[in-house]
């Protein structure tokens, strides 16, 4: 049995979870700064990190006791770290290497995504080869993993995640932060829609681009206001939300026919959007693949999905030093060497 601490401070929430073999979560504890960040219409790194000083300790103590564990309990202690905001990211960081120094236990570095997609492992058991779809603020990309930790990115954004999009389109239409679900609520009270395009990029291309939808919507309210008309702000929110759940199915659903995956997972903040959970479902209704989707607490920012990775990272003998650091920019890289192939060439 595992018991591992873990502990999310990669953008505006402080979070720790304790997490059983990989699959139980004995706690769960999140802090949200949204209200701090709201009259910014963003999240501001300083503010955030200095939130997560003033509330790291007390979430670890709550998620502790939550979980009815001590320290002297505990596996190994886990943390992300990256992608995210550097200073974010060093507050974590060095909480877990305060207790992991000072409880002689072992150290798990884990990258944020990974955690976004392993979030799936508290719904049901992972079954390989699977497909991800991670769709968040700052990524949107299609992985492939053929086994356990390993990951092969198929598809990426070319600019605009289709968070950061969904946000950049929210404030351009004069809605309140968080931009993204305060679309996605207008969108839902409309049922017809402004039409607006859809980019596919190159045939067979698995990547996404969502900058040229952004200005198609700068255009439609730049347009509507040079001509003195009154723009219909929740059909303009229902067609940019029709783009782009079209886009992210179709190539989703092209993907899993392709590599022929037992599972096709949604993962990442966006994944708590109705409107891409629903058409999803209704894209994939008659596939030979199972559709994993997290329930809305383990789609946004959380330390349970962290856990979930470090366990798999702990049993296969991906362990951390004393020397990690912050890691904004850090890469989906398999922790797990792939296995030689037996067979000898002539």
């Amino acid at each position: 049995m595992t018991i591992i601490l873990a502990i999310e401070t990669s953008c505006d929430e402080t979070a720790a979870a304790v997490i059983r073999d990989g699959d139980t979560i004995l706690s769960n504890v999140v802090a949200t700064q949204m209200e701090s960040h709201a009259r910014f219409g963003g999240v501001v790194p300083e503010v955030a990190s200095r939130h997560h000083v003033e509330t790291i300790t007390v979430v670890i103590e709550e998620a502790m006791k939550k979980a009815e564990v001590r320290f002297s309990d505990l596996t190994a202690v886990a943390v992300t770290e990256g992608p995210g905001l550097v200073g974010a990211l060093l507050v974590g960081i060095h909480a877990a290497k305060a207790i992991a120094f000072a409880h002689s236990i072992p150290l798990i570095g884990v990258h944020h995504i990974a955690g976004h997609i392993y979030a799936n492992q508290f719904v049901q058991q992972l079954e390989f080869p699977l497909l991800a779809l991670v769709a968040s603020g700052g990524h949107t990309e299609l992985v492939l993993m053929e086994s356990d930790g390993q990951f092969h990115q198929i598809g990426q954004t070319r600019d605009d995640a289709v968070g950061e999009a969904y946000d950049k389109a929210a404030r351009a239409m004069g809605l309140p932060y968080p931009g993204g679900p305060n679309l996605e609520k207008l969108a839902n009270s409309e049922t017809k829609s402004i039409e607006l395009p859809r980019s596919w990029l190159e045939k067979d291309s698995y990547d996404f681009s969502f900058s040229g939808l952004k200005s198609a919507v700068l255009n439609k309210l730049n347009n509507d206001k040079q001509k003195g008309i009154e723009t219909d702000l929740a059909a303009l929110a229902k067609g940019f939300q029709e783009s782009v759940v079209d886009v992210l199915c179709e190539k989703t659903v092209r993907a899993q026919k392709e590599f022929d995956v037992k599972q096709v997972l949604l993962a990442g903040g966006v994944a708590a959007n109705q409107g891409l959970r629903a058409s999803l479902k209704q894209a994939l209704k008659n596939s030979t693949a199972d559709l994993l989707i997290p329930p809305m607490s383990l789609c946004t920012d959380n330390a349970a999905m962290i856990g979930a990775v470090a366990h798999s990272m702990w049993i296969n003998d991906s362990t951390s030093n004393m020397a990690m650091n912050g890691r904004p920019g850090i890469r989906l890289k398999s922790y797990i060497k792939e296995k030689p192939s037996t067979t000898s060439s002539t």
